[in-house]
């Protein structure tokens, strides 16, 4: 499956504008780290971009939520460990399979911190990407009642992959950036 296959795909199972959003900044956070750890980008990318697949159908039931996808994604001739860390980035659903590869750990840090970094757009008075600096969101992340629902140890997994969380924050915030417009942000 290419981009565009998985894009369309994307389209015909996922029609909330705001998770469509979440799935193109996933999929620019997974390219970026991809790219940064030297790891195949494509690949990294149709996983951020895939992942919830299945959020419009499971409606955030989270003991279906990845398994859900990796059925749909069956037939489509994907490697194998990306369906793996599409399962696995809700490890909920992963029935005692825990993340243990970089690919894992990529993808449900990658995806999480997507949802930080909006938060922290949202309170700036232009609402813009642009305007956010990596810096807020590293204050952010020590403030458990801002954007509550965003799991803080998920984004701390970019330790495991060899990145301190400023440099993740740095490197997910700059990959959302360059496709603002598309974000709506």
């Amino acid at each position: 499956m290419n981009r565009e296959e998985g894009f369309n795909l994307l389209k015909k199972h996922i029609k909330n504008e705001k998770m469509i959003a979440h799935c193109l900044a996933s999929e620019a956070v997974m390219r970026a780290l991809a790219e940064r750890l030297g790891e195949d980008k494509e690949k990294w990318g149709l996983a951020g971009l895939l992942h919830d697949l299945d959020a419009e159908i499971v409606q955030g039931d989270p003991i279906l939520h990845g398994l859900e996808t990796e059925k749909m994604l069956q037939g489509y001739g994907l490697d194998n460990d990306i369906t793996e860390a599409v399962k696995l980035h809700n490890e909920e659903a992963s029935h005692g399979q825990q993340r243990s590869k970089k690919f894992h750990y990529a993808l449900a840090a990658g995806e999480t911190i997507t949802g930080l970094i909006f938060a922290t757009a949202l309170v700036y008075p232009d609402k813009k990407l642009e305007s956010v600096k990596p810096k807020s969101i590293t204050k952010r992340m020590k403030e458990k009642a801002f954007a509550a629902s965003v799991n803080r140890e998920t984004i701390r997994e970019c330790e495991k992959i060899g990145l301190s969380v400023n440099e993740f924050a740095e490197i997910a915030l700059n990959a959302m950036k360059k496709i603002a417009p598309q974000l709506g942000f």
